[in-house]
């Protein structure tokens, strides 16, 4: 695909210029800034060679209030353009608007466009019934919450964190703590006791914000024990809050409408710094210890602001919603939305029940313009044979994004022919790192066919050789040349930055490694293959694991699949190995295996013909639906299981058993 070959699915419509977000920035920058472009990929090259011009741009156009006023827009010692290097801070911290005092909260709350009876958060639930909040309404329990966390000695700096669903209290608890100066972090009740502990014990919480269970579909989670396990865990903790959300009863020092009672406090928010924590948010721990990733108010303000409304059309009326848990940096990206006037719809429950089609049922219901979803969301109804459009009134619906995993081509065309011919499909590619999506669309890119639209505005990205040379048209390295304000603050606890230099910084010196493999393509289009850890290498052969995937996953028999190429330290081809998920009823056998072997000589190489292939009942996964190639590979090689992957972040982790037994009769006698 180095030249772009994919088909064109969808064309900006005549006008959208004068329709768009975008389109309205477009004309503020010729009026305030005598800045006139042609198209986007001209505004792209100057967001990410002028980084003062664009970013003081966004401030001013989205009128970011400043309590104090910054003394510019980057730090001495950043130049127009520049990049990472030697003596320059690794990272945003202190390089940003310095001197300016602002809150997150304070924006988001604002609302603009709204009054206050404008429904802004709609929580659907399999666990109880919808909740509605009003602006009024998200105000008043905004500054009620605060007033709780107040009494209870929350003040600025101190973490608040929330083992709590997709629910309008965990974002009313994001806000009410963010408004107070202090550090918000959550994970979902999905997460293993030990998931969150390793996560919390590095941040040391001061007040925790409970559920005592959950319904998954038809099935009643109780999490009472695991909260037991967290509390005991957490010594630094001075008061616990429980919010009665499966009604099953928990023991904690004062229920949800105890912290959230009546009260005559204002709502004021706490002017902070620029980079000042707002958020921890953590890398999937599938590894390791995860990394505790601090984001800043100011930095996550203005990407958000930025990405809502130029890149998702995001505004006043419209209704925003992105499946997710309060576990995936996808939760933190759509609460921003009522920043930009456009409502939020929550939902918690299980996305496959009582069918695939729960969904896009809930689209036409709750009015959604924008629904988010993960690309293996979308494959799974593909597979299921879900035609959406059948199901459900989706008019309403402008945009569609896919992000969590590449979408490839069959999934582009069956969004166009199964879903809608009209809506804007935007696959984005971005991380928990920045908090964002660095590739994605706007309402001026066309859609091709297995290809993300664009590069994201002010967002550097390039793709590199392993010597650290800019490559087009070719499979590189993910890369980003120049500093953008949402990169991490740091890692909590990381005071001499050594794990954040090493996280991102220690393969091209002064350049963010990502750790994806990107095409761009010679008309600034973008194709992610996969994690570049996880490379297929056969005989200088380089492929991404989502092209692998699209071969044999496109097999009806084939429900899921991870592949992983054991590399020989000899320098020999090595072992490709195959799992596959087969649909129910299936077994592998010699008849099946043959097809696989034709489809991937085919439609890839004949060096990526596994090398043996078995049949497994699952694919390890995240709990954001990721693949863990890395983890399985591990574990093939003699890395036992509890150090291979954290379980406690894997929605399946006994789906490690069967790689377990494998490396077991694969050792030598």
């Amino acid at each position: 695909m180095s030249s772009g070959t994919g088909s064109v699915l969808w064309t900006p419509p005549e006008g959208v210029r004068d329709s768009a977000q975008i389109g309205r920035y477009l004309r503020w920058l010729s009026a305030e800034r005598g800045l006139d472009f042609q198209g986007y990929d001209d505004l792209w090259t100057w967001s990410v060679t002028d980084l003062p011009g664009f970013w003081r741009s966004i401030w001013d156009y989205f009128g970011v209030v400043a309590h104090t006023e910054p003394t510019s827009t980057m730090a001495p010692g950043y130049d127009a353009g520049a990049a990472f290097g030697p003596g320059t801070p690794f990272g945003p911290r202190g390089t940003w608007f310095p001197g300016a005092t602002l809150n997150y909260a304070e924006h988001v709350l604002r609302m603009p466009g709204v009054d206050g009876d404008t429904p802004m958060v709609l929580g659907y639930s399999q666990t109880r019934e919808p909740v509605t909040l009003t602006a009024a309404e998200l105000r008043e329990q905004v500054r009620r919450a605060a007033a709780g966390l107040r009494r209870l000695g929350v003040g600025r700096g101190d973490r608040v964190c929330a083992y709590l669903p997709n629910v309008p209290e965990t974002f009313v608890l994001m806000l009410a703590t963010a408004s107070l100066g202090a550090v918000f972090s959550s994970c979902a009740p999905e997460f293993g006791t030990r998931s969150v502990t390793d996560r919390w014990t590095q941040i040391a919480p001061k007040v925790l914000v409970v559920v005592d269970g959950y319904a998954y579909g038809d099935k009643i989670v109780d999490r009472r024990p695991e909260v037991a396990a967290i509390r005991a865990a957490l010594p630094s903790l001075v008061a616990t809050v429980t919010v009665d959300y499966a009604g099953l009863g928990q023991d904690a020092d004062l229920r949800w409408d105890e912290l959230t009672g009546p009260t005559d406090e204002p709502l004021t928010c706490t002017p902070v710094a620029f980079d000042a924590p707002l958020y921890v948010l953590y890398s999937s721990g599938t590894t390791g210890l995860p990394k505790p990733i601090v984001h800043g108010h100011g930095g996550i303000l203005l990407e958000h602001l930025k990405m809502l409304a130029l890149h998702h059309d995001l505004g006043p009326g419209d209704r925003m919603f992105w499946f997710s848990t309060t576990g995936w940096m996808m939760w933190n990206f759509l609460v921003s939305a009522p920043a930009v006037g456009s409502a939020i719809v929550l939902f918690d429950g299980n996305p496959g029940w009582p069918d695939l089609g729960g969904l896009w049922r809930l689209a036409e219901s709750a009015g959604m313009t924008y629904f988010g979803t993960s690309a293996p969301f979308l494959l799974a109804c593909r597979k299921a044979g879900i035609v959406p459009r059948e199901l459900a009134d989706l008019d309403r619906v402008r945009g569609l994004g896919s992000t969590g995993a590449p979408l490839p081509p069959e999934g582009f065309r069956w969004v166009y022919t199964d879903v809608s011919d009209s809506l804007q499909l935007q696959s984005l590619s971005g991380g928990t790192d920045v908090c964002t999506g660095f590739v994605g669309a706007s309402p001026l890119n066309r859609v091709y066919e297995g290809e993300i639209a664009a590069r994201c505005l002010g967002a550097a990205v390039a793709a590199f050789d392993p010597t650290g040379h800019p490559v087009a048209g070719e499979l590189g390295e993910l890369v980003i040349t120049a500093p953008m304000p949402s990169m991490p603050v740091g890692f909590w606890g990381d005071t001499d930055d050594a794990r954040y230099r090493e996280a991102y910084f220690d393969v091209f010196p002064g350049v963010w490694r990502h750790g994806d493999w990107i095409t761009i393509t010679d008309r600034g289009t973008c194709v992610i293959t996969g994690r570049s850890d996880a490379t297929l290498n056969r005989g200088g052969v380089r492929l991404g694991t989502s092209e692998f995937y699209s071969v044999v996953e496109g097999l009806d028999e084939v429900v899921d699949s991870v592949v992983v190429h054991l590399e020989d330290a000899e320098g020999g081809a090595g072992e490709l190995l195959l799992f596959v998920v087969l649909a129910d009823g299936l077994d592998l056998d010699d008849a099946l295996r043959a097809r696989i072997a034709r489809e991937l000589r085919t439609a890839l190489s004949p060096r990526h013909i596994p090398d043996a292939i078995y049949q497994v009942a699952a694919a390890p996964r995240t709990l954001s639906g990721k693949k863990l190639e890395v983890p399985v590979k591990r574990i093939l090689t003699g890395t036992p299981v509890e150090r291979a992957a954290a379980q406690g972040a894997l929605a399946n982790p006994e789906s490690l058993v069967a790689f377990e037994e494998l490396a077991t009769r694969r050792k030598p006698a």
